[in-house]
């Protein structure tokens, strides 16, 4: 059995809606857990994140995909918080090989979503993770990868409804991604 755990930030539940289907895909492969955990805003407390549960469980995971919509071109506050409370896990090398990836949700096409999946990077690359990527080629038939993202799953979303957006595309792009590190999970579990 391999766990993903999937920890994310949403604003308006745009980024919520895509979690949701990121999940959905991790969780479609057999013998793999899942864990959906969002960021609140009353874990920060003076500016600082602090759950030792929402830790606990991520320490146990075989994978973690970040999550945040994309404000001023980089992940929200409220994300950043979260990481930032992540160095005692990079002191202790705590998520070493732990598989990472990334998803995020912006107004527009490009919105400089790659930014925040880049922070997301970064972030993996501190701890010592193995970044796995989407693996789509852009504007498939179906629509998957259509913003055309290749270091993690993009969403266009803006003033809409989280129920209209992200659009059905959108969501099966985060699904995929989900369910391939979910498969990266399980591969290394063996």
């Amino acid at each position: 059995m391999a766990t993903v755990s999937i920890i994310y930030f949403s604003g308006s539940g745009h980024t919520t809606k895509l979690a949701e289907a990121v999940t959905k895909g991790a969780a479609s492969v057999a013998g793999v857990k899942t864990n959906l955990i969002s960021i609140s805003g009353d874990d920060i407390v003076k500016g600082r994140y602090a759950n030792d549960e929402v830790f606990a469980k991520l320490d146990a995971s075989d994978a973690i995909i970040f999550g945040s919509a994309t404000y001023m071109g980089g992940p929200a506050a409220q994300f950043k918080a979260f990481a930032d409370a992540t160095g005692a896990k990079w002191f202790t090398s705590a998520w070493k090989d732990k598989i990472a990836s990334g998803f995020s949700v912006s107004n527009s096409p490009a919105g400089d979503k790659f930014s925040t999946l880049q922070y997301f990077h970064t972030l993996a690359m501190q701890h010592g993770m193995v970044w796995i990527g989407l693996g789509e080629m852009p504007m498939q038939p179906n629509g998957v990868n259509r913003l055309g993202s290749f270091a993690g799953a993009t969403a266009q979303a803006g003033q809409e409804s989280p129920d209209e957006k992200p659009s059905a595309e959108d969501k099966l792009t985060g699904e995929i991604l989900g369910k391939r590190v979910a498969q990266f999970a399980l591969r290394l579990k063996k």
